[in-house]
């Protein structure tokens, strides 16, 4: 226990200091935005690791490989950073925006999520038969369910830089923060049938309900409990104390009442931002909070970007299955581009959208580590060697490609505003 336990912090305490050393490196010289510049540093030295391993010298790539081989993704992601990430970025939307979009961010989040899951996976699989890689429909769809929702993480990141209009912004980031529970319901429903092939309507209709729908109402009933102990205390350690119990024991019993984790910590963060924040707490403690959260969320994003970019270590690469990924980016796009413009194209006849609202969707749709960690959870075989390998491109090219170019299509989407559309 003692040998798995120090095993664990040597590992953690790695993560850390390469996140602290490439964040130096970044601020000093490369002087991207952070998420993205730290995940492109990871890249660089892992190709350079790979390099020296073609070369020759494989003692860092094997050292490499024992490090990053005990690490699950999966496990560290969707049941480690997940929770306080989804709380620190929920912890700041205001309440009152993201009412005022609530019938798109809800449409996006769960309609063209659904809509763009069936693009892909139909698209992938027609594609993945023309280059050979012969798999069944069913795992393209799930390929679809997983990459399709928005990553949170990736998304609030880059948010911070865009200088998007408050309108649009509340859309991306309402959107990103919701989508991801309703493509982990699906990407559970799809699994299932793959694996057991006895999924019935009914079925499927009731884990949403309860996955979606009880992760809500669970949410709103953990932050109200919590929003209670804080009105009633004035001691910012114990606040900040209970928010961490919030986040912590409130994902983990949610996953015990089988309710979607991320969507009750979204709520219940909502909640504790707009109303225990202004309601329930002292100036002072604010201040201490946020600076808390602020401090959680740069670490761990710091952490999880580094962690994505020396994932590539961990992976085997296919020379097809690269060309598969390739292809499949523009066709990724396309789904979204689809499953965002129809429905925004319909509800334009009830509300006004920012211009290039659907451009500015469709680029800023930002794919993340949630995706890869789903893919690797799968089980293993040739299904999840293509999916994954396919996966890890496509959030790559999201984060560095898409990252760095959507602010400058906001700000030239800006200027090509008219005063009336203001």
């Amino acid at each position: 226990m003692e040998q798995a336990d120090l095993h664990m912090l040597d590992v953690s305490a790695l993560l850390v200091s390469l996140a602290a050393i490439f964040s130096y490196i970044n601020y000093r010289y490369v002087r991207l935005p952070t998420t993205i510049g730290l995940m492109f540093i990871a890249l660089v030295v892992s190709l350079g690791v790979i390099i020296l391993a073609q070369a020759g010298l494989d003692t860092p790539e094997t050292w490499a490989h024992q490090v990053l081989g005990s690490i699950d993704f999966n496990v560290t992601l969707l049941h480690g950073m997940l929770s306080f990430l989804l709380f620190a970025g929920a912890l700041h939307v205001n309440l009152e925006d993201l009412a005022k979009q609530k019938w798109p961010i809800a449409i996006l989040a769960s309609i063209g999520v659904l809509t763009s899951t069936f693009i892909i996976g139909t698209l992938s699989w027609w594609l993945l038969g023309l280059l050979g890689l012969h798999i069944d429909f069913i795992y393209c769809l799930i390929f679809g369910s997983l990459i399709s929702p928005t990553d949170p993480i990736a998304v609030l990141g880059i948010l911070k830089t865009t200088g998007a209009p408050k309108e649009l912004e509340t859309k991306i980031a309402g959107e990103s923060l919701f989508n991801d529970g309703v493509g982990v319901v699906i990407f559970l429903v799809l699994t299932g049938i793959a694996s057991s092939g006895d999924v019935t309507a009914g079925g499927v209709t009731l884990l949403f309900i309860e996955e979606a729908i009880g992760g809500l109402l669970f949410g709103l009933f953990i932050g109200f409990i919590a929003y209670r102990m804080l009105a009633s205390v004035n001691n910012y350690q114990v606040e900040i104390l209970i928010t961490l119990a919030l986040v912590m024991g409130g994902y983990s019993l949610a996953g015990a009442l089988h309710f979607s984790g991320p969507i009750a910590i979204v709520v219940a963060g909502l909640f504790i931002g707009n109303h225990g924040r202004v309601m329930a707490m002292s100036e002072k403690t604010r201040e201490h909070l946020d600076t808390f959260w602020e401090l959680v969320d740069e670490i761990l994003n710091a952490v999880l970007f580094v962690l994505i970019g020396l994932e590539i270590l961990a992976l085997q690469f296919d020379q097809v299955y690269l060309s598969a990924a390739v292809l499949l980016i523009p066709l990724v796009l396309l789904a979204r581009f689809v499953s965002v413009g129809i429905p925004i194209t319909l509800m334009r006849r009830f509300r006004t959208f920012t211009p290039h609202s659907v451009k500015i969707l469709t680029w800023g749709g930002l794919r993340g580590g949630i995706s890869v960690a789903l893919a690797l959870s799968l089980p293993s075989g040739h299904e999840r060697d293509i999916i994954v390998t396919v996966t890890y491109v496509i959030v790559v090219f999201s984060i560095l490609i898409q990252g760095l170019t959507v602010g400058r299509l906001v700000r030239m989407s800006s200027r090509q505003r008219s005063p009336a559309a203001d």
